[in-house]
């Protein structure tokens, strides 16, 4: 009997233990990688969970991301996602809704800077998504929120794509009517923009 009961606890625990040594991969965005507007199993961060899933069952995927989420709200969640899903990477895609609501650029900077603290403050290395905003809202403010991303501490752990919605936001086929979301049919470009950096983080092909 008392073997039995063994068995199937060996048997329970077995999916847990071979997550023990994987390597954990938290994305904390907004709509864009919330899949906003199309199905969850078609956004680019489900699409990252089965390509790393085709290649070994040694990387997990943490999609923390919200719609209308801020880099406020983000700060704000950052911490207890860390201790909880102890990231090895963090992908941060935020501050696209600090943008189109015209939030002051010292806030924005000063979140995506302690937001970057917190991650180091882990050992963890980061991803960031760099983001832009329509030309209507003014040539200052919006190469001055470009430039957030460009001026944020650099180190070997930070990797940046300076722009990752580049070649999408301005082809109508690849976004919804609302012409902020990108459409299922853009999700592949975007994972592959991420997979340029983030393979060579993860030290894999």
């Amino acid at each position: 009997m008392k073997r039995t009961l063994l068995c199937i606890l060996l048997a329970l625990l077995q999916p847990f233990s071979s997550h023990l040594n994987a390597d954990t991969v938290l994305v904390l965005g907004d709509s864009i990688s919330a899949a906003y507007g199309i199905q969850r199993a078609e956004g680019w961060v489900a699409l990252l969970e089965q390509k790393l899933d085709k290649l070994d069952d040694n990387h997990v995927v943490v999609n923390g991301s919200i719609s209308g989420e801020t880099t406020g709200g983000g700060l704000a969640r950052l911490g207890t996602m860390l201790v909880l899903h102890k990231p090895d990477i963090v992908i941060l895609e935020l501050g696209g809704n600090d943008g189109l609501r015209g939030y002051p650029i010292e806030i924005i900077q000063d979140n995506m800077k302690q937001m970057l603290e917190l991650i180091q403050s882990v050992e963890a290395k980061v991803l960031i998504l760099g983001m832009r905003i329509p030309p209507n809202y003014g040539t200052r403010y919006t190469e001055a929120f470009y430039n957030i991303y460009q001026n944020l501490p650099k180190s070997p752990e930070h990797h940046l794509i300076p722009f990752f919605m580049e070649g999408i936001g301005d082809q109508p086929e690849l976004m919804q009517a609302d012409q902020v979301h990108p459409t299922s049919q853009a999700q592949p470009i975007l994972l592959s923009r991420v997979w340029n950096e983030l393979s060579k983080m993860l030290g894999v092909q």
